[in-house]
C-alpha cells in the first residue's frame, strides 16, 4: 500500500496595506494550515525578505510607499513589482502572487514578465485564493523538496541519503559539483551524521564510479597495522609474510579511497601518507621499488582540525593536501526538518524486512513530536537504530492480525527522558546569525516549529518551552497566523 504523501504546510509573506484584508487573507490560509506573516508595507517586506524563509509571497500591487530604507522613490502602483523584484532575488525558491482589483489586471499580467505565479482579482474569492495559494505553496515546496533533491537523492550516488533541510540540500549540491572535479575531499562532522555516505556519493558521481571505493578507518589502529593495510608488504617483509600482498592504494588503482577517522592517524604516518600524496608512489613494507597509483583520496574526521594543527598533532602540510574541498555536515539538532523523513524512510524499511508484503506501520503524531524534540548526541545512526527498536517493540506488541501503530510508548526510555530542546536551530536554515536582530531569531524559531507541528499550536508551545499564552501573544506581535 502506498503512503499518502505529506500534508503541505507552506510558509506565506503576506504584504498589504490594509490590515484588515490581510488578516482576512491570513485566516483563509491558515485553516488548511500555512504559517503566515503579515507585514503592511514594502520597507517591512523587505526586512522579512531578507531574513525570513518564505514558500510564498502574496503582495497587493498597489500600496503606498516612501522609499525610506530602501532609497528608492517609486509610486504606489509600482510597490507589488518591488516587492516581486526582491522576492525574485532574495527569495528565488519562492512563487509569488499578486492581488489586484479589477481595473489593475492588464498591470497584472506584467506581474509574470517579473515571475510571479499568478495574480488574483479583488474583491476576493476566498476559495479562489486558497486554491491558488496551495497550488503555488505545492509547486514551491514540492520542487524545492522532491524536485531537484529528489533528481540528486535518487540518483544512485546519493543512495541512502534522506535530506529534505535547506542545508543538507546545498550540501548535495556541493557533492555533485565537488565529485566532477579531481580535488580530494575532506568531510567533517560529528560521529553518526554520514560521513561515510557522502564519501561514497563522491565517488559515485565521480569519473571513477565504474572503479573501486575502498574504506578505512584509522582510529586506533597500530602505526604498523597501519602501514601494511594501506601500503601492502613484500613475502618475508616480517615474521607471518608467506607472499606478498598489496595495500589498499594499489588495490584502489584509478578509484577512490575513503580514510574514516584520519585525524587520529599516528604522525609518523602521515609523513608516509603525505610522500605518497605528493608522489603518487607508494612503497610496500620490506621493498625498495616503488609502484605508482592513481587514487582519490576522501578523509573524513569528526575532530577540530584547527586544533590539532595548532598543538602539532596533526600536520599542516598533510591538511592541506587532504583538505581540497570541505564539506561540513550538520548535526542532525540543528537539521530537525529531516528527521521525520528519515523516520519514516526508516520505517518502511525495518518493517518490509520484518512485515514482508504487510502495509508499513503508522507512527503516531505524539511519537513523531517526542523523536523530533530530542537532542540525537548520536544523530543520524542513532536515530535509525532507535527507529528499528521501536518497529521490533511495535511487531512484538500486535495481536493477531491487527495493524502495527507505532506510538510514544515504543520509543526507548533514554530518548523519552532525554534532552527535549525542541528549538529548531537556525543553521538548519543555512547561512550565518550574525546581525540577525534577536526578534528575527525568535519569530523564525516559532515560524519554523510551527511548520514542524503542521500549526499545532499546543505542540509549538511545547517544543518551544513556553506557554500557549505566551505563544499566542508572540504570534499577535509578529503578525504570525
Amino acid at each position: 500500500m502506498s503512503t499518502p504523501p505529506e500534508k503541505i504546510v507552506a510558509q506565506v509573506l503576506i504584504v498589504e496595506d490594509e490590515p484588515e484584508h490581510a488578516d482576512v487573507m491570513a485566516e483563509a490560509l491558515r485553516r488548511p494550515g500555512h504559517i503566515c506573516t503579515i507585514v503592511h508595507g514594502i520597507e517591512a517586506a523587505a526586512e522579512e525578505l531578507k531574513h525570513g524563509a518564505f514558500d510564498v509571497i502574496v503582495t497587493d500591487l498597489r500600496m503606498p510607499e516612501s522609499g525610506g530604507k530602501l532609497g528608492v522613490e517609486t509610486d504606489g502602483g509600482n510597490a507589488g513589482m518591488r516587492v516581486l523584484d526582491m522576492a525574485n532575488e532574495l527569495q528565488p525558491d519562492a512563487e509569488t502572487i499578486m492581488v489586484t482589483a479589477h481595473g489593475d489586471v492588464p498591470t497584472a499580467r506584467d506581474a509574470f514578465k517579473h515571475g510571479a505565479f499568478d495574480f488574483v482579482e479583488k474583491p476576493l474569492d476566498l476559495v479562489v485564493f486558497r486554491s491558488v495559494v496551495n497550488r503555488a505553496a505545492e509547486q514551491a515546496v514540492v520542487r524545492g523538496e522532491t524536485g531537484e533533491l529528489k533528481e540528486l537523492v535518487q540518483h544512485d550516488g546519493f543512495e541512502g541519503i534522506i535530506a529534505g533541510s535547506e542545508v543538507m540540500r546545498k550540501i548535495l549540491k556541493t557533492v555533485k559539483t565537488v565529485a566532477a572535479s579531481k580535488l580530494p575531499v575532506l568531510i567533517t562532522g560529528e560521529s553518526g551524521t554520514g560521513k561515510e555516505l557522502i564519501a561514497k556519493a563522491v565517488h559515485e558521481n565521480s569519473t571513477r564510479a565504474s572503479k573501486r571505493f575502498v574504506t578505512m578507518n584509522c582510529a586506533g589502529q597500530a602505526e604498523s597495522l597501519l602501514e601494511d593495510q594501506l601500503f601492502g608488504h613484500v613475502r618475508g617483509a616480517y615474521t607471518g609474510a608467506e607472499k606478498d600482498r598489496e595495500g589498499l592504494f594499489e588495490y584502489a588503482d584509478h578509484g577512490t579511497v575513503f580514510l574514516d577517522e584520519i585525524g587520529d592517524m599516528p604522525l609518523s604516518m602521515q609523513a608516509k601518507l603525505l610522500r605518497v600524496l605528493e608522489s603518487g608512489e607508494v612503497v610496500r613494507l620490506g621493498d625498495n621499488a616503488p609502484r605508482h597509483v592513481d587514487v582519490r583520496l576522501v578523509s573524513a574526521t569528526n575532530q577540530d582540525f584547527s586544533k590539532k594543527t595548532a598543538d602539532g598533532s596533526f600536520r599542516q602540510d598533510l591538511y592541506f593536501r587532504i583538505n581540497g574541498a570541505h564539506v561540513h555536515l550538520p548535526p542532525l539538532r540543528d537539521r530537525r526538518e529531516d528527521i521525520p523523513r528519515i523516520v519514516r524512510h526508516a520505517i518502511a524499511r525495518f518493517s518490509r524486512d520484518l512485515l514482508p508484503g504487510e502495509p508499513i506501520p503508522e507512527i503516531t503524531d505524539s511519537a513523531m513530536l517526542r523523536l523530533t524534540a530530542y537532542g540525537w548526541p548520536g544523530n543520524v545512526r542513532q536515530l535509525i537504530n532507535v527507529v528499528e527498536n521501536m518497529v521490533v517493540m511495535a511487531i512484538g506488541d500486535r495481536v493477531g492480525d491487527q495493524v502495527v501503530r507505532i506510538d510514544i510508548g515504543h520509543i526507548p526510555a533514554e530518548v523519552q527522558m532525554g534532552d527535549g530542546d525542541g528549538l529548531v536551530d537556525d543553521a538548519s536554515c543555512g547561512g550565518s546569525l550574525a546581525g540577525t536582530s534577536l526578534e528575527q531569531l525568535e519569530k523564525r524559531a516559532i515560524r519554523e516549529t510551527l511548520k514542524l507541528t503542521a500549526g499545532n499550536r499546543e505542540q509549538t508551545a511545547k517544543l518551544l518551552g513556553i506557554g500557549e499564552r505566551t505563544l499566542y501573544r508572540k504570534l499577535k506581535e509578529y503578525g504570525l497566523r
